[in-house]
């Protein structure tokens, strides 16, 4: 290019030209991500140019970089893969190649960088800022642009977003597509489990993971796995005659399947390699077991993204871009994090340098140290596996003085991850030496059934009865919306009667709810003198004291499921709108993230209402927007109204006048999918919360083991609700949950921590947002 060449005038103000780019292995979710940044880049009144093919689109420049428009990313959130592509490219790995990248970005005034990519492709990113003073200074001695061409330019900025199935990437709890590719695995284990039980085999199954065991351990946990193997925790010496214990005593129990997780980087203490086939022959020769071995292999890398993955890209895509308009060129490159609920901004070089260090300290063979540098969370993971895969373990048995008969009970509706949270609770219990009690049909079949014969609804639960239960849906042990007022006397003669030392109540609302009596009639039924813990399981996520709680992923996942087909069905004829009814209570939660990772062009909620004016508005969006639509694809719409927004205005009223007002220009229909949301195989992160939360549970609850009952009665924390909040796990008692975070007419917390996601899903959608009137 010769020097005299124009190029793009400067954006005015704090606006830039932000060049986004997906690079290294795909991952589900990063489509989600290209969109976010495309659409808040345009709403920010920024121009977007998508990079394609990677670094090899940065080096090569022309047509590879070219700016992107709201419509071109309309319908991306559903799509698997990188639709603009990822390519392995070394010349970017030279200096030279990294030249012709600053001139190239140049020539189309790009002065920002985004890219979701791994560590390597992240860490490619920084070199090519701390070097980009430099090259603009070689570009203009070589006359390949002039000083005055590259004065606008003298600073890049470059976030990172972390694109990994692997979830390799230190200082983030998710990196994008790896919940996604977790579902492939449990999905695929989940069916392997049918067959392998039918044959009475064993089945070792090799998953992603080369120098991270995450897919290898969450699975694990995920599926009641027997055995896992992952390279940041090698298993002992002696792990052959480990596993056949486990494993035989398993089948002695009367189990008649048998699975073992394997990473592909797992290893012995020598380094030396684990290979599946090794797994294999040790169960045929050893233990005489029919065995199959399954390498699931690509099959983890594709698909549409999981309603988590979809989320996740959405809201860091959206962040990486205000970090991007935040930057001072004294700004560290950053990658966009999230540490339980919170998202967040971390260096990215100290990422990538605890990163390293894993595999260091891995080949150093100084293990204790890989499992301390990844997140915290991964090794309490790993210590509840080695908790609910073995009950046979004296080890960790208390002395008798502290042992507890601990009562289980399921309050409310059905949500996916309840079986899977008892699972893990039966199994804490019995590796510690305390009695689970199950109380089936929640506290109406304690009051009516306790003394049925032969069986009655109060039952000790054993290993064998409970071990496939991580992967069912509903209520094994039935659940039921009673609350105990319904029969105080009744209720509190049964816990004296049974003499339960501790209670679990795993529910929604209805089981908040039920505490909060038991907690206020402690006075008159000494009985109820027993430390008592709520694990929320809803799907309208509305209990107090959390802002996740145990089966609203699953429901996510299954609206997703069906908001995409309809919006196939809506997109086929173009022309139409489908208005979607969720439940969700007298929450929007659902609706807004379901708007959220669908793209959704409206979301109703009973916190904003529904007005005249605004569905007015809406309709005259609507006509302008299929005014403008000139055949493209994925041009069907959608609006998700929670099924408590409006008494008046219903999702088949507004259907309708929609369609009313339509003129006839374009369709409406509605759709009400109902229980479907409740249903299903439980989502992979509803499984290893429900297990991480219920293990937390039971230790919680083990503490008060061996005090008098006047003194739990007056300890606060006796009584409480265990949540996330923020970024932190915590236990929060019942007195303050009531009376200061309990919406009590509204049935939901006074602060919602979700309500600021309403503003994302109108811009992304390109919808103003505004007040029902």
């Amino acid at each position: 290019m010769a020097p005299s060449t124009a190029l793009p005038v400067q954006l005015p103000g704090k606006k830039r030209r932000i060049g986004v780019m997906t690079s290294g292995g795909d991952a589900p979710g990063m489509n989600g991500a290209v969109r976010a940044v495309v659409r808040m880049s345009i709403a920010k009144g920024c121009e977007a140019y998508g990079i394609y093919e990677g670094y090899y689109g940065l080096v090569c420049g022309g047509d590879l970089i070219r700016q992107m428009y709201w419509e071109d990313v309309r319908g991306w959130l559903s799509e698997g893969g990188t639709l603009i592509g990822t390519a392995r490219c070394k010349e970017f790995m030279q200096r030279d190649g990294r030249l012709k990248a600053a001139k190239n970005m140049i020539v189309k005034g790009i002065d920002a960088l985004i890219i979701c990519g791994g560590d390597g492709s992240l860490t490619g990113a920084d070199i090519f800022r701390a070097e980009w003073p430099g090259l603009l200074k070689e570009l203009v001695e070589t006359s390949e642009l002039t000083a005055d061409q590259i004065q606008p330019f003298q600073h890049l900025n470059i976030v990172g977003l972390v694109g990994s199935i692997d979830n390799d990437m230190s200082s983030t709890d998710a990196t994008i597509g790896c919940f996604s590719s977790l579902g492939r695995i449990c999905q695929a284990v989940d069916y392997i489990d049918s067959t392998a039980f039918s044959h009475s085999r064993a089945f070792v199954i090799e998953v992603m993971g080369r120098h991270c065991g995450w897919l290898a351990l969450m699975a694990g946990v995920s599926c009641g796995a027997d055995f896992v193997f992952v390279p940041e925790r090698p298993p002992d010496a002696d792990w052959k005659k480990s596993m056949c214990n486990i494993i035989s005593r398993h089948r002695k129990l009367g189990k008649r399947k048998t699975t073992v997780i394997v990473a592909e980087g797992a290893i012995d203490r020598d380094l030396a390699k684990i290979t599946p086939d090794m797994v294999k022959e040790l169960l045929c020769n050893e233990l005489h077991l029919d065995t199959r071995i399954t390498t699931l292999g690509h099959v983890q890398r594709g698909g549409s993204a999981c309603a988590y993955d979809r989320q996740l890209s959405t809201l860091q895509g959206v962040e990486a871009v205000e970090a991007v308009l935040d930057a001072t060129p004294e700004t560290p490159t950053p990658i966009i994090a999230v540490i339980e609920n919170k998202i967040t901004r971390k260096p990215l070089m100290e990422a990538v340098r605890l990163t390293n260090a894993v595999a260091a300290a891995i080949k150093a063979k100084d293990f204790d140290l890989a499992m301390n540098l990844r997140d915290p969370e991964f090794g309490r993971h790993f210590d509840a596996f080695l908790t609910t895969t073995s009950t046979d373990q004296p080890e960790m048995l208390l002395p008798k003085e502290k042992r507890m008969r601990i009562a289980v009970v399921h309050v409310g509706a059905p949500a996916g991850g309840m079986n899977a949270a008892t699972r893990a609770l039966v199994a804490y219990c019995l590796v510690r030496g305390h009695t689970p009690i199950a109380i089936h049909n929640g506290f109406p079949g304690l009051c009516r059934h306790h003394d049925d014969e032969p069986v009655g609804a109060v039952r000790e639960m054993h290993w064998l009865e409970v071990d496939g239960w991580v992967s069912k849906g509903g209520s094994e042990i039935g659940t039921n919306r009673g609350l105990p007022s319904e029969d105080m006397e009744t209720t509190a003669m049964c816990f004296e009667r049974y003499k339960f030392d501790a209670l679990f109540l795993i529910g929604g609302f209805e089981a908040f709810t039920a505490l909060s009596e038991m907690r206020k009639a402690r006075d008159v039924h000494p009985s109820f003198r027993i430390p008592m813990v709520v694990l929320p399981a809803t799907i309208s996520n509305n209990v107090p004291g959390t802002e996740f709680s145990i089966g609203s992923d699953t429901c996510l996942n299954a609206l997703i499921d069906y908001c995409d087909a309809i919006r196939q069905s809506a997109s086929a004829s173009r022309r139409r709108v489908f208005v979607v009814e969720t439940q969700g209570g007298r929450s929007g939660y659902i609706a807004t993230i379901a708007g959220l990772t669908v793209g959704a062009f409206a979301v109703y909620t009973p916190e904003e209402g529904i007005g005249i004016k605004m569905i007015s508005r809406d309709i005259d969006l609507l006509r302008d927007a299929f005014a403008k639509d000139r055949g493209q694809s994925r041009a069907g719409k959608l609006i998700l109204r929670n099924e408590y927004a409006s008494q008046t205005y219903t999702t088949e009223v507004i259907a309708n006048m929609i369609r009313e007002e339509a003129k006839g220009r374009f369709e409406s229909r509605f759709a009400i999918p109902g229980h479907v949301q409740q249903g299903g195989f439980p989502s992979p992160m509803d499984r290893v919360r429900a297990v991480r939360l219920a293990v937390r549970c039971a230790e919680f609850l083990e503490g008060f083991a061996g005090r008098p009952r006047d003194e739990i009665w007056q300890d606060d924390m006796s009584a409480s609700v265990i949540g996330i909040k923020g970024a932190g796990v915590m236990f929060s008692p019942m007195e303050r949950l009531e009376r200061e975070e309990t919406d009590w007419k509204d049935r939901r917390p006074t602060d919602e921590f979700w309500l600021g996601l309403k503003k994302v899903v109108d811009t992304l959608s390109g919808r103003p947002s505004a007040v029902a009137t």
